[in-house]
């Protein structure tokens, strides 16, 4: 048989004249171009043929060396034949690395196992093109064949899409999730997926010509694997309950507190941090999104600022607390955690002012859920172009019912009005199917126990002469829920126990056995109705299409299969659309649980009120609450004797609150408790000493009548739950802290007034030298007096003035607790307390001259008493001078400091300090030169 001349045999006669012969190819690896064309096809389905193989050791196909066509050279074909190897070694590598997930054996965290479903999904679809054309092939009808040149030119955009999706799913599940002894934790790997799907998205988003494929799958698959984590975001912000048993989201809970603890607010929710070394979680947000000042101005949000003139401006988001977070949701992660313990506080306290419905109503929006409001904006944003968030949540209100009625509906419009009506048949509609699923009357019947009785439920409607015949009850005899007779039957060595079992000859029990029968047949037909009822089968049917409406399940599948042949109208930024279909709800809700948590603590809580006690006990600005405690402490001082007895001062205090006109700032009198503690400014020589009685004005500061025993006292006031969340145990060491200053403070105007009280029954013997202690006396006075109203009109009404106005523009418990913690730090600077360089030489000389108002009452006391010798008052006089070197020396170094146009400038309540202490420029001229004791004498 003569073969005929090929393409090759032609172009080698045509050149060398049929001088040289190149080497006659095997006959036997000749191959037909319809064995080739069909061969490719099944490969890129996955199955090896006699011409193309799967190596699994090298893991690509490869086809048979030295094959060829006659009409083909080699190189040629070979080099068609590798673009299809590659494209069907790209899929058979994802088809495998899928499989390795699905059949993991562990399980699979929720968007590992929904990447993998739409990775899956979108595996199938490549490859049924493929099927398509195989089909087309093998058709008998086929008016053309198909070439292998025409299928390259066919399936090129197969061919690269096949690549683009190995490149997504190898850079999203990194190779060493499946070493055997790696463990990589369900939230590492969950947000790994999510940011490298949102990079290629971003990357991928401006399409070219004939790239609208790619966009497609990555829409699809970002969206497929982000719907577990919004169903999680959806329990978190709409019931405040953590769904997560993965442990996949970006914040862990702490269930060893319990939610009326103290710590409840700051341990039970704690952002999570990274367990696996491998996975280096990149800050993209450099790189992909707008900066943060970008954002601050893009934040259209009509909530006023909070104006708190000495907040806290270090205390910002450190968006790299949130280790594990997906980083397109890190600016709002701390709203997030703060709203789910929020929703979590208002349905756990008891509610006065607010309704269980009022609460009920932030439980969705306009009736869906957070996974099904970000499918439906994503449908009409990707499908119109439409922007509707503000249509599903306007003003902050949820819809009650559609979009407004237009004569054309688009499909996001039909969608929305199709899901809320079946929901509200769902939640309206009698549930008249009973165990038994005799009685189906309603539409969309659910039997969660037999799915098949709900997919044939229309059969069943229309066929209910069938129904007995139907039920095997009606046609068989079944056996005993009680087996124990055909364990017998199978186990034991006697033959004759078979017969027991034989239902086909009658029934062998007595009749108390026959009746348990019939009630174990009955309750099998319960248990089980119909159960030889199958439904009919259809191709590519989605199960969410059969079944009744299923939230978080019916609606995104649809959205899914809509994404997989749309023609998107845009493509925006990843960024446009979690903004638009994701985070503006997540804001808003929010904001609307910030709100009422707002509401409950002004009202029902009564936040003010309880402050307003703290602020009387703790700032002393109750009038006389604690005025009968601190007289009789302060005379105790003065007589020497310790405070070392806390029985006795609850005591005093007890009675002090009693007798008072302000006790009905506490419910009772002991919610209020008063504790000495040890050791706090003293030495072990100092406190040796304190039975010493005072022999010397100079030994009294260092002894128990000094000012320093006052920081010894600690108050402690029981603060009402939830309150404490706010007024927590370091809030209230700050208040200790504070109240100790301003203690002091009241000793020395105290220990002043007396000594007032004194030189103004000697006024009869003035002298040169008791002018000279009347002077002193007087600047004292002033200066104990000046800065006593100075920290009532700064600390007790500014700062409470500037504190409710921050409570009120709060959104969020945790601006309240920043408001509050700024209102503490301001009252602390204002009385000099914090740790700061500045802040402590100003307090040191401020503490130094209210010990020299102790010193100079001490000595006082020696000269009144009468019975002081020359010695002792000659040293007494020394003293005096002493005491008012140091207070000139102090004031001086006041002035300076407090007058410098910096310090002023920053803290404003510097000024009015100054104006108070040097009234009338007596220590310093407004030119800033300070006047010495000699010229204000002349």
């Amino acid at each position: 048989m003569e073969v005929c001349e090929n393409l090759i045999d032609k172009i080698h006669r045509s050149c060398t004249g049929g001088g040289i012969h190149f080497a006659t190819p095997l006959s036997s690896l000749r191959t037909n171009e319809f064995d080739l064309v069909r061969g490719v096809l099944q490969m890129l389905q996955g199955l090896s043929s006699s011409l193309f193989q799967w190596d699994d050791t090298g893991q690509c196909f490869h086809f048979n060396t030295g094959i060829y066509v006659t009409h083909l050279s080699k190189t040629s074909l070979y080099r068609i034949l590798d673009q299809f190897t590659y494209a069907a070694t790209f899929l058979q590598m994802v088809d495998n690395l899928v499989n390795k997930i699905e059949n993991s054996k562990s399980l699979t965290p929720p968007t590992l196992r929904a990447f993998a479903c739409t990775v899956r999904t979108w595996l199938r679809r490549i490859r049924d093109v493929a099927l398509k054309e195989e089909v087309k092939v093998n058709s008998p009808n086929g008016s053309t064949a198909v070439t292998i040149l025409g299928l390259s030119s066919s399936l090129s955009s197969l061919c690269s899409g096949a690549e683009y999706l190995f490149q997504i799913v190898h850079g999203a599940v990194p190779p060493f999730y499946f070493e055997p002894d790696a463990y990589v934790p369900a939230a590492d790997i969950a947000v790994h997926i999510l940011n490298h799907l949102y990079v290629k998205l971003n990357e991928v988003c401006l399409v070219q010509g004939g790239e609208e494929d790619a966009y497609r799958m990555l829409l699809y698959i970002f969206v497929g694997s982000l719907l577990p984590y919004i169903e999680s975001l959806d329990s978190w912000l709409f019931q405040g309950t953590l769904d997560d048993p993965f442990d996949e989201m970006f914040f862990v809970a702490n269930k060893k507190i319990a939610i009326e603890e103290a710590e409840f607010w700051e341990m039970s929710c704690q952002p999570r941090l990274a367990m696996y070394e491998k996975l280096n979680f990149v800050d993209f947000a450099l790189e992909y999104l707008p900066s943060a000042k970008e954002k601050k101005d893009m934040d259209t949000t009509s909530r006023a600022p909070i104006s708190f003139s000495n907040m806290d401006t270090g205390k910002q988001e450190n968006t790299k607390d949130f280790q594990v977070c997906p980083f397109f949701i890190k600016d709002i992660a701390k709203a997030i955690i703060s709203a789910g313990k929020s929703l979590q506080l208002i349905r756990h306290a008891p509610t006065r002012s607010l309704s269980a419905d009022d609460v009920e109503n932030g439980s969705s929006i306009a009736g869906l859920t957070l996974s099904e409001v970000f499918c439906v904006s994503l449908t009409a944003l990707i499908g119109d172009g439409d922007h509707i968030a503000d249509n599903l949540w306007p003003d902050g209100k949820h819809l009650i019912g559609s979009i407004e009625e237009s004569q054309s509906k688009k499909f996001w419009q039909n969608l929305l009005d199709d899901t809320l009506s079946q929901k509200r048949n769902i939640k309206g509609g009698s549930n008249s199917h009973n165990l038994k699923g005799l009685e189906v009357n309603s539409v969309g019947t659910h039997c969660p126990e037999n799915p098949a009785l709900t997919v044939c439920h229309g059969i069943l409607q229309d066929n209910r002469d069938s129904w007995s015949s139907l039920n095997i009850y009606q046609a068989f005899k079944l056996p005993p829920l009680n087996d124990e007779c055909l364990r017998q039957a199978i186990f034991s060595d006697n033959r004759s126990v078979v017969k027991n079992t034989d239902f086909t000859s009658g029934f062998q029990f007595g009749e108390l056995e026959r009746l348990r029968f019939l009630e174990d047949a009955k309750m099998l037909e319960i248990m089980l109705p119909f159960p030889t009822l199958l439904p009919s089968f259809q191709e590519d049917l989605q199960i969410s299409e059969v079944l009744p409406f299923q939230n978080n399940c019916t609606l995104p599948s649809r959205i899914l299969s809509w994404v997989q042949n749309i023609d998107p109208k845009s493509t925006p930024l990843p960024a446009a659309i979690l903004q638009e279909c994701l985070t503006f709800y997540i804001k808003k809700q929010a904001d609307y649980i910030g709100r009422t948590m707002l509401s409950k603590l002004l009202h029902d809580w009564r936040l003010l009120d309880e402050l307003g006690v703290l602020r009387g006990i703790y700032l002393l600005g109750s009038g006389d609450l604690l005025q009968h405690f601190l007289s009789v402490v302060f005379n105790k001082l003065d007589k020497g004797e310790s405070l070392d007895d806390d029985f006795e001062l609850n005591t005093i205090l007890q009675e002090s609150i009693r007798n008072s006109a302000d006790n009905v700032l506490l419910n009772t009198p002991d919610s209020l408790v008063v504790s000495i503690t040890k050791n706090v400014g003293f030495t072990e020589d100092e406190q040796n000493s304190s039975s010493v009685s005072v022999s010397t004005p100079r030994k009294g500061r260092g002894q128990n009548s000094g000012m320093d025993i006052l920081d010894s006292l600690k108050f402690t006031y029981k603060v009402s739950w939830p309150l404490e969340l706010i007024a927590n145990l370091e809030a209230m060491k700050k208040y200790n802290q504070v109240m100790s200053f301003l203690l002091k403070v009241k000793r020395a105007k105290f220990v002043l007034d007396k000594v007032r009280r004194w030189m103004w029954k000697d006024r009869g013997t003035a002298t040169t030298k008791h002018k000279r202690h009347y002077l002193l006396e007087q600047k004292l006075l002033h200066f104990v007096d000046a800065f006593h109203q100075y920290v009532m009109d700064r600390v007790y009404h500014n700062a409470w003035r500037e504190l409710c106005e921050g409570v009120a523009a709060a959104g969020t418990l945790d601006e309240v607790i920043e408001v509050h913690e700024a209102y503490l730090l301001s009252i602390q600077r204002q009385c000099f307390v914090v740790p700061d360089k500045l802040w402590g030489l100003i307090a040191s000389r401020i503490n130094s001259i209210l010990g020299l108002a102790l010193d100079f009452y001490s000595v006082q006391q020696t000269l009144s008493s009468g019975r002081a010798i020359s010695a002792v008052e000659a040293r007494c006089v020394k003293e005096m001078e002493r005491i008012e070197k140091q207070f000139d020396d102090c004031m001086s170094f006041l002035l300076r400091i407090l007058s410098v146009k910096l310090n002023v400038g920053q803290f404003p309540h510097l000024a009015a300090l100054v104006t108070r202490i040097n009234y009338n420029s007596f220590y310093m001229s407004d030119g800033g030169v300070l006047v010495t004791s000699t010229s204000r004498s002349a």
